[in-house]
C-alpha cells in the first residue's frame, strides 16, 4: 500500500500548512495516484490559482513487482515554472522534468513542488509498505 499526505505551503504562511490532504492506493501493479489542479484526473488536488503546478503534475504508480515510482509528468510548458525533489532516507534529490524515480519499499519520504518564482510548495509526504 501507498500513502500519500499532501500540505501546501505559502511564504505568507510560514510554517503553516493550509491544507492537509490524504490518498491511499493497494500496491497491485498498474494502481495511479495522480497529484495536480485537475480534480478530475488527480486524487491530490492543489489550490487552482497555484500555476507553478500542471493540470496532473505527479503520477505515482506500481509496477508489475509492487515497487512504487513517481513520475514529473511533462505538461504543455516546455520549460516548468517548478522544480521537484525527492526526498527519502535524508537525501534529497532533484527529480528531472519527464523522468521517474522508484520509490523505497518500506520508507517513507516527500517528493516536494517547489515554485521558481516564489516561496511556495507543495510537499507530498509518502510512505511504502514493505
Amino acid at each position: 500500500m501507498l500513502e500519500l499526505t499532501m500540505a501546501s505551503v505559502s511564504g505568507a504562511d510560514s510554517g503553516a500548512t493550509a491544507g492537509m490532504h490524504m490518498a491511499d492506493a493497494s500496491s497491485e501493479p498498474g494502481a495511479v495516484l495522480r497529484v495536480g489542479r485537475d480534480r478530475g484526473v488527480c486524487g491530490l488536488v492543489t489550490p487552482d490559482d497555484w500555476l507553478f503546478v500542471s493540470r496532473a503534475h505527479l503520477e505515482f504508480r506500481c509496477g508489475p513487482d509492487g515497487v512504487w515510482a513517481v513520475t514529473w509528468l511533462r505538461g504543455s510548458n516546455p520549460d516548468p515554472a517548478s522544480e521537484v525533489r525527492v526526498v527519502s532516507q535524508g537525501v534529497a534529490r532533484p527529480l528531472a522534468y519527464g523522468t521517474t524515480e522508484p520509490l523505497p519499499r518500506g520508507g517513507s519520504g516527500e517528493v516536494v513542488i517547489q515554485d521558481k518564482s516564489g516561496p511556495r510548495s507543495v510537499n507530498v509526504g509518502f510512505f511504502h509498505e514493505g
